[in-house]
């Protein structure tokens, strides 16, 4: 065996140069469990970009309003109904300078417009034909037809042949339209934005200090304050919380702080149930021991070593509340118990467009889609809030 062993010459050995510097050497920055949760969110590329859409909307729903000159209450009804996007038509004159118009199918109604897409005005029909289904407009020696006796209505010359199109134009007087008063879907939009977030985040706070602080007391004392306490929990469960909104809407009638006190006042159970929870299971650590045997008061073990010790999952507790809440609003509003007229929200928004959703699909799509992507958008955030706050994926 020794006459396979390979030799080495000892000048091709050379001790490794340490020094006193090399010895406390770490190859990666130690990071504390914060700095160690941002870095795990900020690699969660869904939960950043439901962060960067939250920033967004609120942004938008605080200064969208101010940078226009319509507001959510002015009405025009010769602008009703008038949608985002429609197909402008060329009419040419002899004796003049060409026109551009467009038309409502809903209404059967032509609007005179620029050709980039800004709305001038309703134009009045010369004559209407209600035997033969049309709406004759003069343009000079030239005759438009707005003819309605097949749906969709079509535009029409004289003779019957289709109007000269210059294809769709984006709506540059309203860009998300207009409702059936003739106000401004946009500004109606980001004004309801205004009452959904503010009823959300409002509530979710209400939710966030009577939830820690009875789930709190609850799980720190035990024994049958607990029993008692958690009972009471047990009873407002058992009626769907949605329920009791509803009833309290109708003692404290509609209206923006009635909604707010109503979702506050039963929204918390959950998260009660879930500072309870962690209560129990930290109180008898030795840390909590530690400060009892110092003289430390209830007050100070709660506040200054429990409570911060729960706040990874009151975090996501509290982001995933926002969008119930939002979700509660919206549907109260809805169903008549939200905000008074002429404020608008999302279920305001919703509920009006409802009644005219087979003619104007546009304005139920702009709320609906806000409501189903800022709750998303807070799910995901919650989700990614877990995952990062969770320190057993700490590398």
């Amino acid at each position: 065996m020794d006459q396979h062993k390979m030799t080495i010459p000892a000048d091709k050995w050379a001790p490794i140069d340490r020094g006193a510097q090399d010895a406390e050497f770490i190859a990666a920055p130690s990071l504390t469990y914060w700095q160690d949760v941002r870095q795990r969110l900020w690699r969660n590329r869904p939960a950043m970009a439901s962060l960067a859409f939250i920033i967004f909307l609120i942004l938008a729903a605080i200064f969208g309003p101010m940078m226009t000159h319509h507001t959510y209450y002015d009405q025009d009804l010769k602008l009703s109904n008038i949608p985002p996007i429609f197909e402008v038509y060329q009419t040419s004159p002899e004796d003049g300078e060409p026109q551009y118009v467009f038309l409502n199918s809903g209404n059967f109604k032509l609007y005179e417009v620029n050709e980039g897409g800004e709305i001038l005005g309703l134009l009045r029909a010369k004559r209407k034909d209600l035997m033969k289904k049309q709406h004759i407009y003069a343009f000079g020696e030239e005759e438009l037809r707005v003819d309605y006796s097949q749906l969709p209505a079509t535009l029409v010359d004289g003779d019957g042949n289709p109007a000269t199109s210059l294809g769709l134009k984006w709506n540059q007087t309203n860009w998300f339209g207009t409702d059936s008063l003739g106000r401004d879907v946009l500004v109606r939009q980001l004004y309801g934005a205004r009452i959904s977030l503010t009823v959300a985040f409002v509530a979710a706070l209400v939710n966030f200090f009577i939830g820690v602080f009875y789930g709190g007391v609850a799980g720190y004392f035990g024994g049958n304050v607990d029993n008692v306490m958690m009972r009471i929990v047990e009873i407002i469960s058992t009626i769907p919380l949605t329920l009791y909104v509803i009833l309290m809407m109708v003692v404290f009638q509609s209206g923006f702080l009635s909604i707010i006190i109503a979702i506050g006042s039963v929204f918390w159970v959950d998260m009660a149930r879930i500072v309870r929870g962690q209560m129990l299971s930290l109180k008898n650590q030795d840390y909590v021991a530690a400060a009892k045997t110092m003289g430390a008061s209830t007050k100070r073990i709660l506040t200054r070593h429990l409570l911060p010790n729960t706040m990874g999952p009151i975090l996501v507790t509290l982001t995933l509340l926002i969008p119930s809440a939002i979700f509660i609003e919206s549907f109260m509003s809805f169903i008549g118990l939200g905000v008074s007229v002429p404020m608008a929200s999302w279920g305001t928004l919703t509920a009006e467009a409802v009644e005219t959703l087979r003619a104007y699909p546009h304005q139920l799509f702009f709320p609906a889609a806000a409501i189903s992507l800022t709750m998303f958008a807070f799910n995901f955030l919650g989700d990614g809030l877990r995952d990062a706050l969770d320190p057993r994926l700490r590398k």
